[in-house]
């Protein structure tokens, strides 16, 4: 009996699994659809074994025994010809049983049915862009291979684990007999096709193509990449090499590298210094998004820190501030100790003097970009103009290098405009920079608060991101002139004869004025005639220096709805219609009701057009179909 149960404790269990779901759709689009671009797996497969060695060098940072002092990192080709087998293999840090079934039977990430529903309706042409986002290469394999086989041993573990599978909608996990730690991925490659389509289709199983493709899209890899007893790639970082001998194709393929994103970058920011600090840096800033599709956004700034070519942090937050978020790159300064944390780093004047220094040199690329290319520079600033303005937010506007970047809808022109070139159009008698802050832009360009500005010709900017007036309460002035919302306060855009004609309106018509603040005080905080209206019949105007509409939804939606609306100021046009029809209305006594459902009326149709919910839909509703029939609903 004891024998049998020693037997069978040391018997192999194969267990099966199957697929996540939406893993299984993603294996029958590689499989059954025709990918011009199938090479594109060997390209994945050497980039996770080149992290895998990435992350063994980081974690044996902090444990010796993991790395030999001279132990070497690196990727090997294995072919066999007769069998069609192709093996990507790295010595790295391996995966355990667990890590093998989150990492190669799951895609546990959002976006994943987005990409799913993008990949099925890509061209041929635009699937290795997809395929090459981040967390879906492996899966690639699957294109050229009717099994994937991969074996695989922990850093620091005893045994490993063998993970099968045909893409039948199952794989399958054992025990493994694996001597060393590291990663073995085998590809058993479809057979070549024959007769007329013999040639259609790459071999994967000869040298020359394999060689090829490392050459092409891994050249930049720094682990050696080996077949046989040939070393395949120059293992020369684009960083350390001159500028000028860099090529385009390789600035793009090291940027799909480093930033998941397979489009190509828009700048590209090479640095070398020496004093104070010696340190080289090759940053890319993106063309759009730049955003991989399974990550989330990001909260921090994230540069690959080398020392003396060595990484010693793949994603680093202090190099540059979390308002430059969006650049992806390395750094490499061989004046950090190899051992460095990010603790000790935060501590390290030499990091912000780093961080000073590529600052400095990715705003002026940033601006080279704007006055250069103005097209893609307005593609960029759709992305992460709003990452921009937060640091005008948290006081990084040094010399207006920030709002000098910054882009913005204007009433007079139809594109979008700067800053300078604002200032620049601004009549010599305007020492006012005028803005209006709404829900989108198409409000803000109807709202009743312009009509004055454009009938005095006066240019406003329309602000409509919800970061903007977080932005403006750093950035009260611009090149000595003052920035101020045309719907907060009293605005003097009127002659002296005017300002008179004005007061003579409001006294004359005092009475009205107070009849409709005592309609409409749980509303409004005062009732008063206009300069600013020169149509519409009625318009609210904040406080100087309060928030918005459009800012005061956004607090509420966030405070909860504990938060009290803010009263504001109602203001007529004295020269419209409705004024008389008021005094009319409010001279009967026997039409008090009437009046007092038209102050409603009036404030309720202020409201909507500046893109603001009325108070009482349902009552509101009501007030109209009385007008239209007459009251007689």
């Amino acid at each position: 009996m004891t024998e049998l149960l020693e037997s069978a404790a040391m018997t192999t269990t194969t267990e099966t699994h199957a697929f996540q779901a939406e893993v299984q759709e993603l294996l029958g689009l590689m499989i059954h659809s025709l990918y011009t671009e199938k090479d594109i797996f060997l390209r994945e497969l050497i980039s996770n074994a080149s992290d895998a060695c990435d992350k063994l060098r980081i974690e044996a940072l902090t444990n010796d025994a993991l790395l030999g002092a001279d132990e070497q990192l690196a990727i090997r080709l294995e072919v066999d010809e007769a069998t069609r087998t192709l093996s990507v293999i790295d010595n790295g840090i391996g995966m355990s049983r667990e890590e093998m079934v989150e990492n190669l039977g799951t895609i546990a990430r959002s976006g994943t049915r987005a990409f799913l529903e993008q990949l099925k309706a890509a061209k041929s042409e635009q699937t290795a862009e997809l395929i090459g986002q981040f967390g879906v290469g492996f899966y690639s394999s699957f294109m050229v291979a009717d099994e994937v086989v991969v074996t695989s041993r922990r850093a620091g573990a005893e045994g490993g684990t063998r993970w099968a599978s045909k893409a039948d909608g199952s794989y399958t996990l054992e025990e493994a007999d694996v001597a060393e730690r590291g990663t073995r991925v085998t590809l058993h490659l479809k057979p070549m096709p024959e007769g007329d389509d013999a040639g259609s289709e790459q071999d994967f199983t000869q040298d020359w193509i394999l060689k090829s493709i490392v050459k092409r899209h891994s050249d930049f890899v720094e682990h050696p990449i080996q077949l046989g007893d040939d070393t395949l790639n120059s293992q020369k970082p684009l960083w350390s090499r001159p500028p000028a001998e860099v090529t385009e194709e390789e600035h793009a393929e090291f940027y799909r590298h480093v930033a998941h994103d397979m489009s190509e970058p828009g700048k590209i920011v090479h640095v070398r210094a020496e004093m104070p600090v010696e340190f080289t840096a090759l940053l890319y800033v993106p063309k759009s998004s730049g955003m991989p599709m399974f990550e989330e956004p990001r909260s921090t700034s994230s540069l690959m820190l080398y020392v003396k070519r060595v990484l010693i942090m793949p994603d680093c937050a202090d190099l540059l501030p979390v308002w430059l978020r969006f650049v992806r790159g390395v750094v490499d300064c061989p004046d950090l100790p190899l051992n460095v944390s990010r603790q000790t780093l935060q501590a390290n004047p030499l990091t912000q003097r780093i961080q000073k220094f590529l600052v400095k040199k990715v705003l002026t690329a940033l601006s080279e970009q704007l006055e250069q290319d103005r097209e893609g520079y307005e593609a960029f600033f759709a992305a992460h103009g709003r990452v921009l303005k937060e640091g005008i937010y948290q006081g990084a506007d040094d010399e207006e290098r920030l709002s000098k970047l910054c882009l913005f809808h204007s009433s007079a022109e139809d594109g979008l405009t700067t800053l300078p070139a604002y200032v620049e159009r601004m009549p010599e008698d305007q020492d006012t920079i005028w803005y209006i802050a709404g829900m989108d832009q198409a409000t803000a360009a109807a709202s009743p608060h312009l009509e004055a500005f454009r009938a005095k010709g006066r240019e406003v900017l329309l602000m409509s991101d919800p970061v903007d007036e977080w932005m403006l309460q750093r950035l009260p002035a611009f090149d000595g002139k003052t920035l101020k919302a045309v719907d907060q306060g009293e605005v003097d855009l009127e002659g002296e004869d005017e300002k008179e004609a004005l007061e003579v309106k409001q006294a004359s018509h005092k009475d009205l004025l107070e009849a409709l603040r005592a309609v409409l005080q749980d509303e409004v905080e005062a009732v008063r005639f206009s300069s600013r209206l020169k149509e519409s019949a009625a318009v609210l105007v904040s406080a100087e220096g309060q928030v918005s509409p459009a800012m005061e939804r956004v607090m509420r939606e966030v405070q909860g709805a504990g938060m009290p609306a803010t009263k504001r100021v109602l203001e007529l046009n004295p020269d419209h219609a409705i004024v008389q029809t008021l005094e009319d209305l409010h001279g009967d006594a026997s039409r008090a009701s009437e009046f007092e459902d038209s102050a409603r009326l009036l404030h309720g149709q202020a409201l909507i057009a500046e893109g603001s919910p009325v108070p009482n839909p349902a009552g509101f509703a009501k007030l109209v179909t009385r007008l239209l029939v007459g009251r007689k609903a």
